[in-house]
């Protein structure tokens, strides 16, 4: 009877550990994610530092910057697909700052029927967070050719048609023209390491009792 039991039992020893493994690099994962949602909230909320001469995505995203310029009138507008009532667009407009960088700022929604009032380039005081926007894929529709929409923000599109560098400042403070800001402050980054953990280990509880059963009928056939 032993001598049937040890492959079961090698079997079950073995798939606990690696699962409790999995588990355990997921707890890892979870402690991890919390410094680095600890470090975007501080950097969001911090001073707003000056424009660096070379932002990463890396190092920079989420960073509070403020630049000086002006609005260039050269926009891009982007459905706004964030649940609200009222169908509207993000613009998103080129900006010439006083140190003759030519930027992208994502100055925040607008309803759809105001697409149309005029407005005029004015120089601005900008106040936002750096971000590299993760909203295009390969599935992405290209923008429409009839109405002009964008269906996301591809930063390096968006920077090739408005001839400006890709870098984007989401405004965290009213910029003018009745556009009301969407602030990004990292605020919705999820952590979902602890539910992945459970469910690992909840699977090698599964695993190890799948295993005791098979132990039972093994001795139950040999009684």
């Amino acid at each position: 009877m032993l001598r049937r039991m040890i492959f079961p039992i090698l079997l079950g020893v073995l798939g606990c550990g690696v699962l409790i493994s999995l588990g355990l690099w997921q707890v890892q994962r979870m402690h991890w994610k919390e410094g680095v949602l600890a470090e975007i909230a501080a950097m969001a909320v911090a001073d707003p530092v000056a424009l660096p001469p070379a932002p990463t995505e890396a190092a920079d995203e989420y960073r509070a910057v403020t630049v000086d310029g002006r609005f260039t009138g050269d926009i891009i507008e982007v459905l706004a697909g964030d649940g609200r009532d009222i169908p509207g667009v993000r613009v998103i407009e080129a900006f010439q700052t006083d140190t003759n960088r030519r930027i992208l700022i994502d100055r925040g929604y607008l309803s759809y029927d105001a697409r149309t009032i005029p407005r005029a380039t004015h120089t601005a005081l900008v106040v936002g967070n750096l971000l590299w926007p993760q909203d295009s894929n390969a599935y992405s529709p290209p923008p429409d050719q009839k109405s002009g929409l964008w269906y996301t923000r591809d930063l390096p599109a968006m920077a090739a048609k408005l001839g400006a560098e890709p870098i984007l400042i989401v405004a965290s403070t009213p910029t003018g023209d009745g556009i009301e800001p969407v602030p990004e402050d990292g605020a919705h980054l999820s952590n979902d390491h602890f539910g992945y953990a459970v469910q690992w280990f909840l699977l090698a509880l599964v695993w190890a009792g799948m295993t005791l059963y098979l132990l039972w009928r093994i001795r139950q056939r040999t009684v």
